[in-house]
């Protein structure tokens, strides 16, 4: 039985004749650009999110790019970012014209590993970009720690996070700014590109709010230089609607990963992740010794919300031999992220010191594999992708 890695439609179509309607709503209305929808979007956004200010914003990447506009971050300045993330991380402080500097990560949660920043500080740096991967909180006890001591200012990547929390705190209000997305293979997808920054400062969010309209305040009077990061009124409205059943589709999410973490625990030469080994590579690699495949691990202080489920595959080759075998089933997998950000080509020219030293980055990206997670899977579904990794370790 095929298994999509992800069905868009199976959470999308139920909900169409809602859908359709709040489209013929804002068809009438004639407001495509701001207002009603964009404001009520906005304050749910916040009250879901347990933020202050939630600030809709046109992609994911412009989140991150007007939040670093936001502080004031430009040429000269060095951004901490974990080296293992997607390359919207670090493609909008370089687009700030600043220099992005990697970071390794923990093995375990796959989270910025704060001891490697600390041996990239210089005193360039202005600030630090955890990113929650996967749908788990990045360690930011550490992070504010290490921020407050240096005087860098944190922006939170939560791209694929949304709702995700940190010792009981949500993702994207523990840091100067948060940045999130609402591409369509979120957990709270959209129809197109979307994206939201949230903060806790009065101060911050009027900058924002301006910079997203051309750094205008009153119309046609511009304070400073922003951009067009306008979310569509349309989308709003349409993600209004899903927003409403995102604890909805969290615990299924939840539901689907508990499934595998008990059904392939079960599999010969299988092991699962400790958080007891969290940014500790000689432990994990101690523990992990001789295992065909490590689950990854939520761990017990963050409310993760699976974004993706990431297998581990040790061995030379052997990832892409389960890739292989899952591909010929017809089951959905993907690999998130098979070139490292210190490894990209566009990077190659930065200072040394912005590319060294990320050993489980590159170990990571030769080993992980991301397989069905989302909230839409039927038990028929979730049981083929579980026989087919048994018969892949056979």
């Amino acid at each position: 039985m095929p298994v999509p890695l992800l069905d868009v439609n199976a959470q999308n179509l139920p909900l169409e004749a809602e859908l359709k309607a709040v489209f013929d709503s804002v068809l009438r209305s004639g407001r495509f650009i701001l207002g009603e929808e964009v404001e009520a979007f906005e304050r749910e956004c916040a009250a879901a999110l347990g933020a202050k200010h939630a600030i809709s914003i046109s992609s994911g990447t412009d989140a991150l790019i007007v939040a670093l506009m936001a502080l004031d971050i430009g040429p000269g300045d060095e951004v901490l970012c974990p080296s293992f993330t997607f390359f919207a991380t670090a493609g909008s402080i370089a687009r700030t014209g600043a220099t992005p500097v990697f970071c390794d990560v923990c093995p375990v949660c796959f989270g910025l590993d704060i001891d490697s920043a600390k041996a990239k500080l210089t005193p360039r740096t202005k600030a630090i970009v955890p990113v929650h991967l996967y749908g788990q909180s990045a360690d930011m006890d550490s992070v504010m720690a290490f921020a407050k001591e240096h005087g860098l200012k944190v922006v939170e990547d939560v791209a694929q996070s949304f709702g995700a929390t940190y010792k009981g705190r949500g993702c994207g209000t523990i840091g100067e700014l948060g940045c999130f997305s609402f591409f369509p293979s979120k957990n709270l997808g959209g129809f197109g590109d979307g994206g939201l920054v949230t903060t806790e400062d009065d101060a911050l969010a009027e900058k924002v709010l301006r910079l997203r309209n051309h750094g205008m305040h009153p119309r046609y009077y511009h304070s400073m230089v922003g951009g067009n990061f306008r979310m569509d009124a349309l989308q709003c409205a349409l993600l209004r609607v899903k927003l409403r059943h995102i604890k909805d589709y969290e615990a299924g999410r939840s539901r689907n990963a508990n499934y595998y973490l008990s059904r392939i625990s079960e599999l010969p030469g299988v092991v699962q992740a400790s958080e007891a080994d969290c940014c500790c590579p000689a432990g994990q690699a101690a523990r992990l010794a001789g295992a065909r495949l490590v689950l990854p691990v939520a761990y017990r202080h963050n409310g993760h919300v699976w974004n993706q489920f990431t297998l581990r595959v040790p061995g030379e080759g052997r990832r892409d031999a389960l890739k292989a075998h899952l591909t010929a089933l017809g089951i959905g997998c993907e690999i998130y992220y098979p070139v490292p950000m210190h490894r990209q080509e566009c990077f190659a020219k930065l200072p040394a010191h912005s590319l060294s030293d990320c050993p489980v980055s590159d170990l990571l990206a030769s080993e992980v594999l991301s397989i069905p997670v989302f909230a839409e899977l039927r038990q028929e579904q979730l049981d083929e992708v579980a026989g087919a990794l048994a018969s892949f370790l056979s």
